[in-house]
């Protein structure tokens, strides 16, 4: 299969697949390149809560509100908890969390929004980010699946949101972005025994595999896409990226290649109006 995402600019991979649906749409996954960061952090490092100065963070964001023309003001980020928490977005929320946690959408890891002229924002080191769409309804959605929010079905919840919200589900396309590979995500039993429980019935091997006793090779975006297939949506709608966050060192921040110490890439997305188009 095609990989989805395309580098088309140093700062950021776009989906290209997506864009030709909507010239308003804006929707990308951002590198570890082209920003101001330093050391560890070097150098568009987007997290304000990895302990990189926060000046040059926001210089970082800044870069990137450029590229896309979509002024930070106009950005809405979250404080991400590993949750399965949603929230419906609109203008009021315009501004939130870009420049400090403290004005964040509190314990939040899925955002959605049908407003023009707003950026959905996460920040990730190896999660998979999830990103939706919907040109007949002109909603869209990003979340933040780790493996906590993976088997507490985050993926499922928004597609039932935006189902109870009168959204066709057959109109919801739906892109897994770049994440950590299978290969370099080794989990215990405790991880794998609640992947199984989140998808009963599925063979494991479709997306684990044992490298030893107690230990195994989990392939997060395949769990998200069988949990996405069983909230429904069509085959055909779902997107894959075969970026692995760990092992393309070039391009990524990883949490787990860089022991902690390392920056946060961001997944965006939004519907451009009139006054940015």
């Amino acid at each position: 299969m095609t990989e989805p995402f395309v580098l088309e600019q140093e700062q950021a991979l776009s989906l290209p697949a997506w864009k030709e649906k909507a010239s308003n749409l804006i929707v990308g996954f951002t590198t570890k390149n082209g920003g101001v960061s330093e050391g560890q952090f070097s150098t568009l490092n987007m997290g304000l809560h990895v302990n990189d100065s926060d000046e040059a963070v926001c210089q970082n964001k800044e870069v990137l509100a450029s590229l896309l023309n979509m002024p930070t003001e106009n950005w809405v980020g979250c404080d991400q908890t590993h949750e399965e928490k949603i929230l419906k977005v609109n203008k009021d929320d315009k501004g939130k969390g870009v420049y400090s946690y403290s004005t964040a959408l509190a314990g939040t890891d899925g955002i959605y929004t049908n407003c023009e002229d707003i950026l959905l924002t996460l920040c990730f080191a190896d999660c998979v980010p999830l990103y939706f769409y919907s040109k007949e309804h002109s909603l869209v959605g990003i979340a933040h699946a780790g493996w906590k929010g993976t088997v507490k079905n985050i993926g499922g919840h928004m597609i039932k949101r935006w189902v109870e919200d009168g959204v066709n589900i057959e109109t919801i396309h739906v892109a897994i972005g770049p994440a950590i590979s299978e290969k370099e995500y080794i989990v215990d039993d405790y991880v794998v025994n609640r992947v199984e429980d989140a998808l009963p019935g599925v063979e494991k091997d479709k997306y684990m595999k044992e490298v030893s006793s107690g230990q195994y090779a989990l392939d997060l975006k395949k769990v998200n896409c069988e949990l996405l297939l069983q909230a429904g949506v069509n085959e055909k709608n779902i997107l894959c990226s075969s970026f692995c966050t760990s092992s393309d060192e070039s391009l990524f921040f990883s949490h787990r290649r860089d022991k902690g110490k390392t920056g946060r890439m961001m997944s965006f997305i939004g519907l451009k109006g009139a006054d940015f188009s």
